[in-house]
């Protein structure tokens, strides 16, 4: 049964989590809201693979930003900015966002709730449209 809500249908979203669970979640989430999921990935290499195969037809990104094993998605983030693609990261890690140009991105904290992601999602969507004539 699909949840449509109007932001999501038809967009390109990738998802960086590398916690199988969480990732499996909110992919049937976003996928429910009838978004594309590009991914999920676990980990910053395959994730720029990705990116540089679908860079221009992404219209935004969840990103975890502990990927285990000292690996975080900062290095995802920053290709992203220079792309222009906007993202939010979702991270139990209250800590985590400790870079200048990181800090003002939205962040959910986890866990989250179904509400929240495609809330929080279709507002990051919702940013990069142009404004209305």
């Amino acid at each position: 049964m699909s949840e449509a809500t109007g932001l999501l249908v038809g967009r390109r979203i990738l998802l960086v989590e590398d916690e199988f669970m969480i990732a499996d979640t909110m992919e049937e989430w976003l996928r429910r809201a009838s978004a594309e999921v590009i991914g999920p990935v676990p980990s910053v290499k395959q994730a720029l693979e990705l990116i540089e195969g679908e860079a221009e037809a992404l219209d935004g990104a969840v990103l975890d930003v502990n990927l285990g094993r000292g690996e975080t998605a900062y290095p995802i983030a920053d290709r992203l900015n220079e792309l222009g693609v906007p993202y939010l990261f979702a991270t139990g890690d209250v800590r985590i966002i400790d870079r200048p140009t990181h800090q003002g991105r939205p962040r959910l904290n986890k866990p989250i709730s179904r509400a929240q992601l495609l809330r929080a999602v279709e507002s990051l969507l919702a940013s990069r449209l142009p404004p209305a004539r």
